[in-house]
């Protein structure tokens, strides 16, 4: 391949949807990509302890097989040769996932997730495991075996969590995509404070089979991206039905590209104000109602609208965790970080079966109805985060404002994005957050690419000292 000479800088910065571009025409190579990634990494990683594990050589051979098969002619698709990392909470056969926990820190699978699998079969080359919140159980990602995430665009702020590794890991091109968890933000918040776009498909469209549960009726699956059309190229690799997995549904997989580039003048958008857009920061409610304002321009109507209450997730969320680490909490307690070990046992143990029965039988009932949302509007919009990324010392390992905005479309089981909307004057993301009906993934990739390409907010990359 005649890119040797290639910055590796420059590389390491392209979105999935122009490397795939690169690769088709062997402008570059898998290894050239790869390489540039390894770098930055090398790099930059110490300071913002994205990565847990790093699979150079393992990477390395596996761009190696696919430059050989794109020279022999062979194309397995966009993801063909494209460097990612994968949450610490996902399956990898022969890699340790841990978690970000002290309890599975020499934990090694015998098998791939089935999104890992499914990923490997699209082409993508790992490059390791991304650092998380123990087990999932927070939104900062100060909570970890392994210490604190930092976010890209300022270390002295957390990114989120829980998959707040990686986002700081995309936004910081340490990777060109990754796949998060999500049970009430997990994506999205990372995702609003790093700066990236972030999208928790609808319940059921993508299997959890081979990810170490926070709550089995809660967890969603979903890519976190540099930009829209790479979350929709992610997607398309990893959605789909799973008969071993009960949560995932028999419905038909779209080309999700394929909504980049629609039409959006015929789209109704609701604004649900409350609670979504209560006690909100200055900033942030400027940036929001400057998104507003541009969406009205390319869409048909905007409405202010009621949706449901969701139920409080913690109840169904407190008792599932426990009911998994029940085996282990009582066993070996001083293996969990403190913070996790309390959570799980305030939320958890003191729980009764008959208030968790009855909340989750109201979420099935939600779940149903709030299609009917959607008879009036075809989207919804709110701020993905009430405010930009806490510095370390107001940090605290869970935010409960944190999850307001982003909770209620776990338990409505809604497909939800989070796209850069804007920085605050201290140079911080803040994000836009668009939702639609059950498995409408397409309306919600259509109006948030739409957005995305009428402002200047993808073209915008940390500077990492």
């Amino acid at each position: 391949m005649p890119t040797a000479a290639a910055d590796q800088n420059d590389l390491a910065a392209l979105t999935i949807t122009e490397a795939a571009k690169l690769l088709r025409s062997k402008s570059i190579s898998p290894v050239d990509l790869t390489r540039a990634c390894l770098e930055r990494i090398e790099r930059y990683n110490k300071s913002l302890n994205a990565f847990i594990t790093i699979t150079a050589d393992q990477a390395l051979e596996n761009a190696r097989a696919m430059e050989a098969e794109q020279a022999a002619g062979k194309w397995r698709g966009p993801l063909h040769g494209i460097p990612i990392a994968l949450k610490d909470n996902i399956d990898t056969a022969g890699v340790l996932t841990t978690a970000a926990s002290g309890l599975f820190k020499d934990r090694i699978p015998t098998e791939d997730a089935e999104v890992v699998r499914m990923l490997k079969t699209a082409g993508a080359v790992s490059l390791g495991k991304l650092n998380l919140h123990e087990f999932a159980y927070g939104g900062t990602s100060t909570v970890s075996y392994f210490g604190s995430v930092h976010n890209p665009w300022n270390l002295d702020h957390i990114s989120g969590g829980s998959s707040g590794g990686s986002a700081c890991a995309t936004a910081a091109d340490l990777c060109l995509g990754t796949i998060g968890t999500d049970t009430a933000g997990s994506i999205r918040m990372p995702s609003a404070y790093c700066g990236t776009v972030g999208f928790k498909p609808t319940y059921g469209r993508v299997s959890l089979r081979g990810i170490i549960p926070l709550s089995w009726s809660l967890d969603h699956c979903g890519p976190i991206t540099k930009t829209v059309e790479d979350a929709a190229l992610m997607l398309n690799a990893i959605a789909g039905y799973d008969q071993w997995d009960p949560t995932t549904v028999n419905a038909p997989v779209e080309d999700y590209t394929l909504a980049c580039g629609k039409p959006t003048s015929a789209l109704r958008l609701g604004i649900p104000r409350s609670p979504f857009y209560e006690t909100l920061d200055p900033e942030v409610s400027q940036a929001i109602d400057t998104a507003i304002a541009l969406l009205r321009k390319i869409t048909k109507n905007t409405a202010e609208i009621e949706i449901p209450q969701a139920v409080p997730f913690r109840s169904i969320s407190g008792v599932e965790a426990y009911a998994y680490h029940a085996q282990w909490i009582t066993k070996t307690p001083e293996a969990y970080q403190p913070f996790t070990h309390d959570r799980l046992l305030t939320f958890g143990s003191e729980q009764k079966a008959a208030p968790y029965a009855e909340t989750l039988h109201q979420m099935h009932l939600q779940r149903r109805q709030i299609a009917k949302t959607f008879s009036t509007v075809d989207l919804l919009i709110t701020p993905t985060m009430a405010r930009t990324a806490e510095s370390f010392p107001d940090s605290k390992g869970f935010d409960p404002l944190g999850t307001r905005n982003t909770s209620p479309f776990d338990v409505f089981g809604l497909p939800t994005i989070t796209i850069p909307c804007g920085f605050s004057k201290s140079g911080l993301p803040i994000g836009l957050q668009i939702s639609s009906a059950p498995f409408a993934e397409s309306t919600v990739l259509t109006l948030a690419h739409a957005y995305e390409q009428e402002t200047p907010w993808r073209k915008k990359h940390p500077v990492l000292p």
